[in-house]
């Protein structure tokens, strides 16, 4: 019993939730480090203004095949192995992506940088399993405080290192950091080996039926794309609109991103209220707090000092709303069970992933046609779409 105990309170450690946090966000930020890049990296590897957009697209196409097809796995498979091979894999793709003279090889360094890192979301659930029932919201929001950080980190930190060593740099120092990473890892991570029920085709297979026979994972997942749809169509058009209306240069809007990191201080809160049962009020809250970032912004759009700084709050307080209602949906999807755990963690990152991309898209498209008002107006709609969903939500039904 003693031993069982100490078991356990090394499992919890506050030093393996500060490792966990830190690798998620190191590894997550590799997806977007080239969003701020797109610009120098299409002139280096000679692509056209029209594919440039591939430079982003491929690696997040990369990121959901991993999401539906590698993540499962780790139901399966020794979960610190399957670790530090995705940790290899994506250390090489970086390191060919830095090198790569032409595009083919670019984009497909980029298609596998996307794989690789999904190790982000094998790392998540694991942290839930060390974590006890009553204080997994806390070891979740934890981690995920430390992969926000690190996604929000990802695009200044780009920028200013271009700005002295230029963009191969950015991916050089990557592979270096994941691969001392990796070492680290397969030293310090327990093993936790699942116990395989079905082979892989059939684990692939079952997907659409625990999709499907899940309730919960679908509504949080939808839940979680608009709001995320939301997140991605902001910080996708307001580096333009910083620039068009305000003229700042690529270091001032580098400085703006830094504004983001604010929001990942919800996360942990999130967690430990989700930990004494306000995940429904926190979820709609959530959506709430969401599309008000949007109306604030899109009421004051004047060139003024006042419409800046509320552009500073509006991106603070969308990011909190975010990163706050992901965590307490991950709590909720986690606390369903252990052994689909990779399974459905991959389903939910997948779905909400497919809503960011939209909202990047919706961005573009808005932006063009209709410039800052057409583009905060659609920013408003996608999370009350959420909240009307929320609110035909059971208050039977079990989703926290």
């Amino acid at each position: 019993m003693e031993n069982a105990h100490r078991i356990q309170s090394k499992r919890i450690s506050n030093g393996m939730m500060i490792l966990l946090a830190a690798a998620c966000g190191l590894i997550a930020a590799n997806l977007y480090y080239a969003q701020t890049l797109v610009g120098p990296i299409r002139d280096a590897i000679g692509l056209s203004s029209t594919a440039a957009g591939l430079i982003v697209t491929v690696t997040q196409i990369g990121y959901v095949i991993g999401l539906l097809f590698i993540v499962p796995l780790s139901d399966v498979i020794e979960n610190r192995r399957l670790a530090i091979i995705g940790l290899m894999a994506a250390a090489a793709a970086l390191l060919t992506a830095a090198f790569a003279p032409n595009a083919p090889l670019f984009l497909t360094a980029s298609l596998f940088i996307g794989i690789g890192s999904v190790v982000a979301q094998i790392l998540v659930p694991f942290a839930a399993y060390l974590a006890s029932e009553d204080q997994r919201g806390r070891v979740v929001g934890n981690v995920m405080s430390g992969l926000l950080l690190g996604i929000m980190l990802a695009r200044p930190l780009a920028s200013f290192v271009t700005s002295h060593w230029g963009w191969r740099a950015v991916f050089i120092l990557s592979a270096v950091v994941i691969s001392l990473l990796t070492a680290l890892l397969s030293y310090v991570l327990p093993e936790r080996k699942p116990s395989p029920a079905v082979r892989y085709g059939k684990l692939i297979l079952s997907l659409g039926a625990i999709l499907q026979q899940t309730p919960v994972l679908h509504r949080r997942a939808l839940y979680q794309a608009c709001l995320f749809g939301a997140f991605s169509l902001f910080w996708t058009i307001v580096p333009l609109h910083l620039a068009d209306r305000f003229g700042m240069s690529q270091v001032g809007i580098a400085w703006f991103a830094l504004v983001g990191v604010g929001g990942a201080a919800a996360a942990p809160i999130a967690g430990r209220l989700a930990d004494k049962g306000w995940s429904k009020r926190l979820t709609g809250l959530a959506m709430i707090v969401a599309a008000l970032s949007f109306v604030l912004i899109y009421l004051f759009q004047s060139h003024s000092t006042i419409a800046l700084v509320l552009l500073f709050v509006s991106a603070i307080t969308l990011d909190m709303a975010v990163s706050g209602n992901l965590v307490i949906s991950q709590r909720a999807i986690y606390s369903l069970g252990s052994e689909a755990r990779g399974r459905l963690n991959g389903l939910f990152m997948s779905i909400f992933f497919i809503g960011g991309a939209i909202g990047s898209s919706l961005g573009g498209w808005s932006y063009t046609r209709g410039g800052w008002e057409l583009t905060s107006l659609v920013g408003t709609i996608l999370p009350l779409l959420a909240l009307v969903y929320f609110l035909t939500e059971n208050r039977t039904m079990k989703t926290d």
